[in-house]
């Protein structure tokens, strides 16, 4: 049994994103075969996703919807954090061996990560975070790159004999969430004044990285395909809402952000 990673032990966390999906059936049978998620629940047309009985995504039909707009605010992924380097090796051996399409593989020295497309276009990140306690911090900042990944030094810690991937382990949580937003500045303000979350990272003019607890980042927001976007199109498939657990909150609350972005705040401690 793994440790639950410190994205989830902070005082707010990403608990569960929703997503509004033209075919809910084929996209909840993606997150399955690909990352590996477990379908947990389902009610109706919405399907709860998760592993070890821990829900991470709820994907909720509207065959009406019209497709997502990728220059419009929104998701630009939901990032599955497993427990350990050696679950993402496992992960990219089972996408060498299932021929899964990654669009990319890097190092951010916090972390590694790889990046795919859903069948609707929702970007997804599957990553491990090295120690936090070697992460590089300069005054509030942490030290975060986006250099190559050493695919082979992954694949490596896998121990051998390993039986291989057999799905998203125990303990593995949504580690962040990273938005398409119109202007990154007016996002930081907002996350500030909301949650009290602290700027960790700054990309530029074009995207900021927040964090509650000391973590690299539990929100991003970037402008890398939407500036100057305004309220997202409540018709459109996509980001439905984003879930955070708070040690401190006494009752759940939603809200949304600049965008229309639903935020939903629920009590609760790790777990």
């Amino acid at each position: 049994m793994s440790n639950l990673p410190f994205a989830a032990t902070t005082p707010i966390s990403v608990a569960r994103v929703g997503l509004k999906a033209r075919n809910a059936a084929a996209l909840a049978d993606f997150y399955s075969a690909v990352v590996g998620l477990e379908q947990l629940s389902r009610d109706g047309e919405t399907i709860t996703l998760g592993s070890k009985d821990r829900p991470l995504l709820v994907i909720e039909s509207d065959p009406a919807a019209k497709p997502d707009d990728p220059r419009s605010a929104g998701l630009f992924h939901t990032a599955f954090l497993l427990p350990g380097r050696a679950d993402l090796g496992r992960w990219l051996n089972h996408a060498i061996a299932r021929k899964i399409p990654v669009d990319g593989a890097s190092d951010h020295i916090v972390s590694e990560a790889a990046y795919l497309t859903d069948p609707e276009g929702n970007g997804i990140e599957i990553y491990a975070d090295r120690p936090h306690e070697s992460w590089t911090w300069n005054g509030g900042q942490v030290a975060m790159a986006t250099d190559r990944m050493d695919i082979p030094g992954v694949i490596g810690s896998v121990p051998a004999g390993d039986p291989g991937w057999q799905g998203a382990p125990e303990n593995t949580v949504v580690g962040h969430v990273h938005l398409r937003v119109g202007d990154p500045w007016q996002a930081e303000d907002w996350w500030h004044r909301q949650f009290g979350f602290d700027t960790v990272a700054r990309y530029g003019s074009q995207a900021v990285f927040l964090s509650s607890g000391g973590y690299h980042h539990h929100i991003a927001g970037n402008t890398w395909q939407s500036p100057g976007a305004g309220r997202r199109d409540p018709q459109r498939s996509g980001l439905s809402w984003v879930e955070l657990r708070s040690t401190d909150a006494k009752s759940p609350e939603t809200c949304e952000d600049p965008w229309g972005t639903a935020i939903r705040l629920v009590p609760g401690k790790p777990a």
